[in-house]
């Protein structure tokens, strides 16, 4: 057993103090990712706080107060256009107990005149502009500004139609893949793999297992983005050996996004855990709290 041991204790010191190299050298194993655009400011649902949630008023309001990337989802109408809508069933942003996959675009019905803020109980959004949003509109208004779309659905011809719309406006280096599901993210990166792309939860746990056991360094990643609730990570951002983590995939150019923050203080705790970018449903809070610290600096 000791002289196991006496081969064993080396061995696995070595791995270790390798590991911990290259965790914090990560340019001697890995090109860093280089995307056309880097983002602090992202606006969830286009700011779905201050007005109401994935409407062409939202957004827009969003980019007039400096956000830098708007994060939305798709679903396809019966008549195969993309709106932008985060439920497939619109009961509760319009009231009416129907999908959005029945009706054709002109049936689609106006948001409600309030809509509670999802990620913040209690609170309520208004505003002028109640209508479900195309994405081609968005894409035709906003050519300039990165947008994160998510897909909750494994449609073929819903992915392949956001594909298309993506390279009609030439927009493929700042249209961003995004799906917790790892079998719908299989078939966007299929069907468009010149698009970046975020994490699954799938992908995510397994780079955080890679992380504990020291194989992370040694592993390639093709994602570009690691989007994050802050709800799962509240008590681990202030673990010191967590945010080396954040540190090595900031050194491989991956960009690291936290979500959903509604108060200054998560803003505030989120960036200093290593986030690359804030995703709000407040973006006037957001672009207050980046000017402010910008002065300090």
């Amino acid at each position: 057993m000791a002289s196991y041991l006496y081969y064993l204790l080396p061995a696995v010191g070595g791995y270790a103090l390798t590991s911990l190299y290259f965790l914090k050298n990560p340019h001697f194993l890995h090109k860093k990712k280089q995307t056309a655009f880097y983002c602090t400011h992202i606006s969830h649902r286009g700011g779905s706080g201050e007005r109401i949630e994935n409407t062409m008023g939202a957004f827009t309001h969003a980019a007039e107060v400096g956000t830098e990337m708007l994060e939305l989802d798709c679903h396809l109408t019966k008549d195969s256009h993309v709106v932008v809508s985060h439920d497939e069933n619109l009961l509760r942003q319009t009231g009416q107990d129907v999908n959005i996959s029945s009706l054709n675009l002109e049936e689609l019905p106006p948001y409600k005149e309030t809509l509670e803020v999802t990620f913040k109980a209690g609170h309520f959004s208004t505003g002028s502009d109640r209508n479900i949003a195309l994405l081609e509109d968005v894409f035709r208004k906003f050519p300039q500004i990165a947008v994160n779309i998510e897909v909750k659905e494994n449609n073929s011809m819903l992915i392949e139609k956001i594909s298309d719309l993506v390279k009609k406006y030439n927009r493929e280096a700042i249209s961003v893949w995004a799906s917790v599901d790892s079998t719908i993210m299989e078939n966007c990166r299929k069907t468009n793999s010149s698009m970046p792309y975020m994490f699954t939860v799938k992908r995510a746990l397994k780079m955080l297992l890679l992380y504990y056991t020291g194989l992370l360094p040694f592993v390639p990643l093709g994602e570009s983005f690691l989007s994050a609730n802050t709800k799962y990570f509240h008590t681990m951002l202030k673990v010191t050996y967590f945010n080396r983590m954040f540190k090595h995939l900031r050194d491989r150019g991956i960009q690291i996004h936290l979500f959903v923050c509604n108060e200054e203080q998560d803003i505030e705790a989120a960036f200093a855990a290593g986030a690359t970018g804030v995703m709000t449903d407040y973006p006037t809070l957001l672009s207050n709290y980046i000017r402010r610290h910008k002065q300090d600096t």
